[in-house]
């Protein structure tokens, strides 16, 4: 499969080029971005080309990774899926419904496949335990925590993002955590509570379509020390915990291109596609309107 990049920021040189350079099974065609130097600095170090023009690079692949601020992201994919390419998505999808339904519906009509890139989702111990605990049922109650030091450690990459700023953690890291419980316990049927905590931390409580609900901590702001994730399940079965992988995100991002191939390859959508994103987009808007509500 013939792939190309639109992004040059810090995920895309962590991540996405150093993946699509690595995987056997696609060819990394190019780069685009909208700083043409760093898309030339980013393609010369894994030997493809840069692009000027990014219809130019939808024409010349069979699908694109998109590493860009999710409102760019939305309006791009859109554009790539309409071109008939298949989509290597990162979360959030969008910063709106509507955009998010705007890839949906776009995807649709040219049936294209398309990832969307829940890390956690991508990596083996806690993708095995996911799956577990969703043929276990009968989970009462979750409690999940994911605490970033984004901009309270100096040196992160990321700290200088403008929608991160923004948006905060609801958007940056409430999607991972919605990634991993809404597989266990079942749709979001409704956003109970949301409450604003230090910093850009919220808090939200969720009812599930299982009848269960979970209880969720976001943050970007937390210190250092204090920074983590993690996920608990009590239910009929007893308590457990999401386990910790020791995979690094470049693996992880080659096991989302593997499935975007499968996609693609057979017509089956992935679980991770746009369509779940779109939902988990849907949940974040109804817990910021009742964070705004609450203001």
């Amino acid at each position: 499969m013939r792939i190309g990049l639109l992004g040059t920021g810090p995920w895309a040189r962590l991540a996405h080029a150093p993946a699509l350079s690595a995987h056997e099974s696609l060819d990394f065609v190019g780069v685009w971005g909208r700083r043409p130097e760093a898309a030339k600095e980013l393609a010369e170090s894994y030997g493809t080309r840069a692009y000027d023009d990014a219809d130019a690079l939808l024409a010349d692949v069979d699908a694109v990774a998109v590493a860009l601020p999710p409102q760019v992201q939305g309006e791009l994919a859109v554009r790539a899926a309409r071109a008939g390419r298949h989509l290597l998505l990162d979360k959030p999808l969008a910063l709106t419904a509507d955009q998010g339904r705007a890839v949906v519906e776009a995807a649709e009509r040219a049936k294209v496949a398309s990832v969307v890139f829940f890390t956690t989702r991508f990596q083996p111990e806690p993708e095995a335990w996911i799956a577990e605990q969703a043929r276990t049922g009968g989970w009462f109650t979750a409690r999940a925590e994911w605490l970033g030091a984004v901009f309270t450690a100096g040196d992160n990459p990321f700290a200088a993002s403008p929608w991160r700023r923004e948006k905060g953690a609801l958007w940056d890291v409430g999607p991972h955590a919605l990634s991993v419980l809404m597989p266990v316990l079942g749709d979001v049927r409704r956003v109970s509570a949301a409450a604003h905590g230090p910093g850009d931390t919220v808090h939200l409580v969720l009812d599930h379509a299982s009848g269960a609900s979970s209880a969720l901590t976001l943050s970007l702001t937390a210190p250092p020390a204090a920074a983590g994730a993690g996920v608990e399940l009590r239910g009929a079965s007893g308590v457990t915990a999401l386990p910790r992988s020791a995979q690094p995100v470049v693996p992880s991002l080659v096991r989302a291109a593997d499935a975007l191939l499968t996609a693609a390859g057979t017509g089956r959508p992935h679980p991770c596609d746009a369509a779940f994103a779109l939902r988990v987009t849907e949940v974040l808007d109804a817990a910021e309107g009742l964070l705004s509500a609450g203001r």
